[in-house]
């Protein structure tokens, strides 16, 4: 890396992985001061520095420094290497926050990257597993990724908070991605799913699709949900279930939704019965705000057109969350890059909630990575 690029200063411990992660991908240093300066236990949690020890693996050259208290963290990226990897992840979060973050780095690897990640499948506050090889890995080929070495497999499952789950996701390198012209949702033609349960009554799943099932039926037949009931050491430390819905339409876009019972010991029982009926709505919901990406991808779609080709790439998305509206900003200071936004308000053609159209040209990641040389 250029050891004149300025770095770029950020306070506190939120949207961490999203500055790392375009740090890695801009070539631009971050320092990150006041990690929880105020808190009782101030500094990096465990999850986050496993997350860093992650980003140190799959780079050469990394330069890496924080402080003794923890508060403070300069990062210098190195080149993004790939290969063959294992990694560890903490059980305080799901592997969905680091697979998220390999989503956004995988393709723009010197080697076809092959990792495997351990810890905790399915929980309540990250993306699980199923819903993004189900969401994510769709969105990645209409960008051009795909192949044959180009898979998510989920080897063992884990529940929190003993974890014990095992995933392999591999990927191959395509620096050039193809624009895209997400204008156009389509409807709705079959809903899939997956009902799990580990270290629980198999019958479990079988509830939690009945339910859901009694719900869903009254807006369209075609809906086939898959029982999943891992045994022995394939089903992890700790007992739990949980459901993934995922509604596909006819111009192929994914709508998801997902719910996961408490981890044992943690707040109250939840009745199979209730959690099928509840991720049911989910995805109603998720319907109704609608869009060519649902809410869980929103960031990786809007990254991938900034890195894509230098061409206008244009997607429709439901309402904005607030960690895309704050990963837009971040895009405008990595990368110098704003996107086109026009509101498209409900009508006739329209239907749900309002949707917004992002446009953008975008920067092309082989140039980039010859500035940052």
């Amino acid at each position: 890396m250029a050891a004149h690029t300025p770095s770029l200063s950020y306070g506190g411990c939120n949207f961490f992985r999203q500055r790392l992660v375009l740090s890695t991908l801009s070539g631009r240093p971050v320092k990150i001061r006041k990690i929880r300066a105020r808190d009782e236990n101030p500094g990096l949690r465990d999850f986050e520095a496993s997350f860093i020890r992650l980003l140190d693996k799959i780079t050469n050259g990394s330069r890496i420094e924080i402080n003794q208290t923890g508060t403070t963290l300069y990062y210098q990226p190195g080149l993004l290497y790939g290969g063959p990897v294992e990694h560890d992840c903490s059980i305080h979060r799901g592997i969905g926050y680091y697979l998220e973050s390999l989503l956004c780095l995988a393709p723009f690897m010197k080697r076809p990257l092959k990792i495997v990640l351990r810890g905790v499948t399915n929980d309540q506050v990250d993306p699980s597993v199923d819903v993004l090889k189900a969401t994510a890995l769709p969105l990645l080929k209409q960008f051009g990724i795909d192949g044959e070495a180009f898979e998510l497999k989920i080897v063992r499952r884990g529940m929190p908070p003993g974890g014990g789950g095992e995933v392999v996701f591999s990927c191959p390198v395509r620096k050039m991605l193809r624009p895209i012209q997400l204008t156009d949702p389509g409807k709705i033609k079959r809903i899939r799913g997956m009902a799990y349960s580990v270290r629980v009554s198999p019958q479990i799943a079988n509830r939690i699709v009945e339910s859901a099932r009694s719900i869903l039926n009254k807006f369209i037949p075609d809906i086939y949900i898959y029982t999943d009931h891992m045994k022995g050491a394939y089903s992890g430390k700790s007992p739990g279930f949980g459901l993934s819905l995922v509604a596909e339409t006819t111009n192929g876009t994914f709508l998801s939704a997902e719910l996961a019972s408490n981890p044992r010991g943690q707040g109250t029982a939840v009745l199979p019965e209730d959690l099928g009926k509840n991720c049911a709505k989910l995805l109603l919901e998720e319907v109704f705000r609608g869009g060519c990406v649902d809410s869980t991808n929103q960031s990786l779609v809007l990254l991938l057109m900034t890195l894509g080709q230098q061409d206008v790439s244009k997607v429709l998305l439901g309402p904005l969350s607030p960690y895309t509206v704050e990963f837009l900003r971040h895009l405008k200071s990595f990368f110098q890059i704003m996107f086109k936004i026009e509101t498209k308000p409900c009508n006739e053609e329209v239907i749900g909630g309002e949707k917004i159209l992002m446009t953008c040209v975008g920067v092309g990641f082989s140039n980039l990575s010859k500035t940052i040389k």
